[in-house]
């Protein structure tokens, strides 16, 4: 009678992109393929020293053994405030409007399920980070979408953008109560100016809709691109929150270090729901991750400069193997268009068969997208000799996929 019990709400979710990919990965391991990995945005790199040391500092403390504080410890959630306000000069009660996450997804999770109700409708451009649009899901909301266009510099078209968000909203019922946004984007790169988030919240005021931002990418940028925040625009606090996460700008990816700051109505829904669902991080976690947040930044700078390199390697590499991909201003990944020629076979075909005749892997754009699917995302996660392997393997890939397909 087992089989009778339905689990709706699964049913609304695709298998999610990065377990499809590993597990195509594995496939190929277990038969002795080497394969070159640039399917998830996992850094390879140590976290700082000084960050280890002060965890390990603390953990030898017995006394920080114990249950935790869900929404972070006073000394962490001031090291969010100072770091916002040495970064944008934007003011923040560390109590009020600062709460910290066990990484972005936890956040994301706990944040729609604390503010949505059944039915209510969020704006989410697409493609996108497969949780910024299933957490709405998973709560039992709807999101509306539409396309975002970017420049050949990876540059978004801002006034489009506010062009397609007019139009959803005209055509959404109900009225959306959120709208989503993420620059540096994941999966595509794309970089806004600090007018669109002047522009975002004249419109969030004039239609009444709150604004969640993330900007997990912040720091990785390239010649002279600064991230801008939408909390340094002045009335901000009353329409948004905007999340950040250790992850990529220290190495910090398996510790799940993340935070939400912002409007204090949507901080104190995510404050509260946290008290009940979980007891915040191991502290040793946390006070490392004030240190990392209040020490030495060259740490950041070093990985940084890291990404950069890697993918001017990766771009000269794959164009003298004929795949030819423009450079991007942030963000630890390249967001490649495949090229002409096998674009029929759609991203999800096309990374199939680059893993099994050329052991690279990739993710399929059309995992964060319907709007994804003539692109992969690469991730900048591999060193520069395996970055030149695997150009020499694809570039036999697309000469015997043009052969295939009578093309010279």
């Amino acid at each position: 009678m087992f089989d009778e019990i339905q689990f709706d709400r699964m049913k609304r979710l695709p298998k999610y992109v990065f377990t499809e990919v590993n597990e195509l990965k594995m496939a190929e391991r277990r038969v002795g393929v080497d394969v070159i990995d640039f399917s998830m945005g996992n850094p390879d790199g140590d976290t700082p020293e000084h960050i280890r040391q002060k965890l390990i500092e603390s953990a030898q403390k017995t006394k920080t053994h114990g249950y935790s504080v869900s929404k972070g410890i006073p000394k962490l959630l001031l090291a969010i405030s100072d770091w916002y306000k040495r970064r944008y000069g934007c003011d923040l009660d560390p109590e009020t409007e600062c709460v910290a996450t066990m990484g972005s997804k936890e956040g994301y999770a706990h944040l729609t399920y604390a503010v949505i109700n059944p039915g209510d409708v969020a704006i989410v451009p697409d493609p996108t980070y497969p949780i910024h649009e299933y957490s709405f899901i998973l709560a039992g909301g709807n999101v509306a979408k539409f396309g975002i266009e970017f420049d050949e510099d990876y540059k978004l078209n801002e006034d489009k953008f506010f062009e397609d968000l007019d139009r959803v909203f005209k055509e959404s019922s109900p009225k959306p109560k959120f709208v989503l946004v993420n620059f540096p984007h994941n999966p595509t790169t794309a970089t806004v100016t600090q007018d669109f988030y002047v522009r975002l919240v004249a419109m969030a005021k004039e239609k009444r809709f709150y604004v969640i931002s993330d900007i997990a990418y912040g720091d990785i940028t390239f010649d002279g691109y600064v991230t801008p925040s939408i909390m340094s625009v002045p009335g901000a606090k009353d329409v948004a929150v905007e999340s950040f996460t250790l992850s990529k700008s220290y190495n910090m990816a398996g510790w799940r270090v993340g935070f939400f700051v912002g409007n204090k109505k949507l901080i104190g829904a995510l404050q509260k729901i946290k008290s009940w669902l979980d007891y915040g991080m191991f502290t040793p976690i946390q006070v490392a991750a004030t240190i990392a947040l209040n020490g030495d930044q060259q740490c950041v700078k070093d990985i940084t400069e890291k990404y950069n390199h890697r993918q001017e390697v990766l771009l000269d590499a794959f164009d003298r193997a004929g795949w030819h991909i423009k450079k991007n201003q942030a963000s630890m990944f390249v967001w490649a268009k495949i090229p002409d020629y096998c674009l029929h076979l759609g991203s999800l075909e096309f990374s199939k068969r680059l893993l099994k005749d050329a052991g690279v892997a990739v993710a399929p754009g059309i995992g964060f997208g319907v709007y994804g699917d003539e692109y992969v995302r690469i991730a900048l996660i591999e060193n520069d000799n395996r970055i030149r392997q695997a150009a020499r393997n694809i570039k036999e890939f697309l000469k015997q996929f043009q052969d295939e397909n009578k093309i010279i």
